[in-house]
């Protein structure tokens, strides 16, 4: 028995060596090096890595840019997720009824993600244009005031959440929509027939019915949005007016690649890294009361 399951635990390690050998090249050790650069003075040209300790951490910390990059991520973060989760779940529940065009519905919510990040973010960057983009001539037709959209530093953001919502949207419909749909109905419907109304049943069974979904999305969130780079860069070069859009993952990239600062960028890296980590942990504690049903 004991060499049947020593045999089961080889074959088990041959199949997955694959996975692991890619994940330790492409995952594990460059995780190492950067813990490891993120004490070292080390400018990607010189072979050199000369050990300083913490004072890529010190100057970090003392760093304005850092800290406003953390408070622009928490910004962009503590505003998208909470949007992304209602606007979802609410398309989510409206194309799971009986409507024409439903298919239809779900491919247009769904395009945009799989659509070229930068491609789409550059036709954005025309509709948010001042003088003739559409949004501002919608704004005109109603007789509101035209904003400068991305060339503003207090509607910068907010911009950026806009479009990083409608590009990221469908995701999280399908994600619902599968959720739904495997909500036994039979509940519903004894709910119904008990004297419930519609808003009842579905908060008192559907919604609870579909934490385990709520906290696979409120996750991923966590994680995509503390990670943002691609419509900062493209959408607001620089980080913006007044660095009003940028965030750590565009900071680590300016330190590496225009500083070339791969200590500086490897300590804002761990940091990042930490950040996301508690955050994921106190989600997981949270959402640890999950409902499951057959």
């Amino acid at each position: 028995m004991k060499r049947y399951k020593l045999r089961e635990i080889l074959v088990a390690y041959i199949c997955l060596s694959p996975a692991l050998i890619l994940a330790t090249i492409f995952m594990i050790i460059p995780t190492i090096m950067v813990f490891y650069v993120s004490f070292t003075n080390w400018d990607i040209i010189s072979p050199i890595k000369k050990f300083v300790g913490l004072k890529n951490y010190i100057y970090i910390f003392q760093d304005e840019k850092f800290l406003k990059s953390i408070r622009n991520t928490f910004y962009f973060a503590s505003v998208k997720i909470p949007l992304d989760l209602v606007i979802s779940l609410f398309v989510a529940v409206l194309l799971d009824k009986n409507i024409r065009m439903k298919k239809f519905y779900r491919v247009s919510y769904f395009a945009p993600v799989v659509t070229p990040m930068v491609a789409v973010a550059l036709i954005w960057i025309w509709l948010y244009d001042p003088s003739f983009g559409p949004f501002n001539q919608i704004l005109r037709f109603f007789g509101l005031k035209p904003l400068k959209w991305i060339y503003d530093p207090k509607w910068a953001m907010p911009s950026i959440i806009l479009f990083s919502l409608w590009k990221g949207l469908g995701y999280d419909v399908i994600i619902f929509l599968a959720g739904l749909q495997s909500i036994p109905q039979h509940l519903i419907e004894a709910a119904l027939i008990d004297g419930a109304n519609s808003r009842q049943a579905f908060f008192k069974i559907t919604l609870p019915l579909l934490s385990p979904i709520i906290y696979f999305v409120i996750l991923m969130g966590i994680i995509n949005s503390f990670k943002i780079f691609t419509q900062i860069s493209v959408m607001t070069p620089n980080g913006g007016p007044l660095y009003s859009t940028g965030v750590m993952v565009f900071y680590i990239y300016q330190q590496a690649f225009e500083n070339y600062k791969m200590g500086r960028a490897s300590a804002a890296a761990v940091v990042l890294f930490g950040i996301v980590m508690a955050l994921t942990q106190i989600q997981r504690k949270l959402g640890r009361k999950t409902v499951e049903y057959s």
